[in-house]
């Protein structure tokens, strides 16, 4: 999802680079259960999904800001920078918990901002910026298997899928969005494994 992203960044395609950006964030939400549920774990598998995470939310993302304007670039490699520093030190050496923002939910909520808003810039520029604080502050967020999870965080997701394929994109924006914000907003008391 994120190469393809990057290539219809790359061509002018913003619309399509910011769904596949949300459907990478739902294929990241499920491989690591899918992988343990196959018995396929393994340590290219980690670094493979690192890569994979790095490509899709930080490069693809950081293309959805990207404009001629010098700052707007300079702005895209800050962006970048945070989630590679952010997928380098995310370890909290706290078991099921990340210190800073998960880079998934940053996307997901620059992806559906950029959506809703039909490219403000205005605005992506100041959310960037909040994410970018976010992703390399050092507050705990929960690492909660969603789909081996509560029932509810099932239907949760179960509910994006359905977004994605079923819906039109406002309200399916309007879904990741919330989705993602109340991920920020309330890490523990809702989204924590032992919720």
């Amino acid at each position: 999802m994120g190469m393809a992203s990057i290539l219809s960044s790359l061509n002018g395609r913003h619309h399509a680079a910011c769904w596949l950006v949300l459907i990478g964030y739902l294929l990241d939400l499920a491989d690591g259960a899918v992988a343990r549920r196959l018995n396929a774990c393994s340590a290219l598998g980690a670094k493979l999904d690192d890569f994979a995470d790095f490509t899709t939310f930080g490069i693809a993302t950081s293309l959805l800001l990207r404009t001629p304007d010098l700052l707007d670039n300079f702005l895209c490699m800050c962006y970048v920078l945070s989630v590679f520093v952010r997928l380098c030190f995310f370890s909290s050496g706290i078991p099921f918990m990340y210190r800073g923002l998960p880079c998934i939910y940053s996307s997901a909520i620059l992806a559906s901002a950029s959506l809703l808003s039909g490219g403000n810039m205005a605005l992506l520029r100041v959310i960037a910026m909040a994410m970018i604080v976010f992703m390399i502050s050092q507050n705990f967020y929960p690492h909660d298997r969603v789909l081996e999870s509560q029932a509810w965080k099932k239907a949760v997701y179960a509910g994006g899928v359905i977004m994605v394929f079923c819906s039109s994109f406002p309200p399916a924006c309007v879904y990741y969005l919330l989705w993602s914000v109340s991920y920020i907003l309330f890490p523990t008391s809702l989204w924590s494994s032992k919720v």
